[in-house]
């Protein structure tokens, strides 16, 4: 049975239970005479102070953040060295047969395009296999970043006595709304400044993007790898 179901049907029973299903029964006091309810205090309006967050961008901004996307693309050096010697070799081999004597055959010119070919798809491939990993590493670094971000956030707008708190990450919200305008205040770079204060990071070297210069997106793509041009 569902414990909610319970617990809500013990205490309706508690709340409800009939005066007959007692043997006896104490004579009731009598009722004093209704009196005129005291007047309720009129509502007062009390002045929102909002402020505005870009959250995911703020976690890739921090120095964890940009300690953790460093750390990535330094995983991924080997991958890209790799890319770019098959996008060379691609080069080369173009440049053999665009230069090809006129005695070769076309037999041979064929098996040249073949080989070309084929090699440009394999770079496609493996230059999407890498993309699509790169990308996933970097978003869950950062979403662990933003785990820890969150308490700071909460902590920064209850000490100063923010009455909403709206995320205007550039992305849409999944199973939320995106805010496009709100007149309140950008409070990231305070929260950023904050979470580096106590994370015990430090600042990433001038290589590193900075806060003020920080992403759109949450998972910042290095330069993509040159691929063959179709043919």
């Amino acid at each position: 049975m569902n414990s909610k179901f319970v617990l809500v049907a013990a205490l309706a029973a508690g709340a409800m239970t009939p005066a007959g299903w007692s043997q006896t029964t104490s004579p009731q006091p009598p009722v004093a005479p209704a009196t005129a309810a005291p007047a309720l205090p009129q509502p007062q309006a009390i002045p929102a102070k909002i402020a505005l967050i870009e959250f995911e961008e703020a976690a890739a901004a921090t120095n964890e953040g940009q300690k953790a996307v460093n750390d990535i693309q330094k995983k991924y050096e080997p991958t890209k060295a790799k890319l770019d010697a098959l996008k060379t070799e691609i080069d080369s081999l173009a440049k053999q047969l665009q230069s090809a004597p006129a005695t070769m055959s076309d037999d041979e010119k064929g098996s040249r395009q073949r080989v070309i070919e084929t090699k440009q798809k394999q770079l496609q491939r493996d230059a999407d296999d890498a993309q699509t990993a790169y990308g996933a590493d970097v978003q869950e670094a950062i979403g662990k970043v933003a785990q820890k971000l969150g308490p700071t956030v909460i902590k920064y707008v209850q000490q100063n006595g923010y009455t909403m708190l709206l995320d205007n990450t550039g992305q849409p919200q999944q199973g939320g709304l995106n805010v496009l305008w709100a007149p309140g205040t950008d409070i990231s770079q305070a929260v950023i400044d904050a979470y580096n204060a106590s994370s015990g990071v430090a600042a990433q070297p001038p290589s590193a993007p900075s806060p003020a210069t920080r992403p759109r997106s949450v998972a910042p793509k290095p330069a993509a790898p040159a691929t063959a041009p179709k043919q």
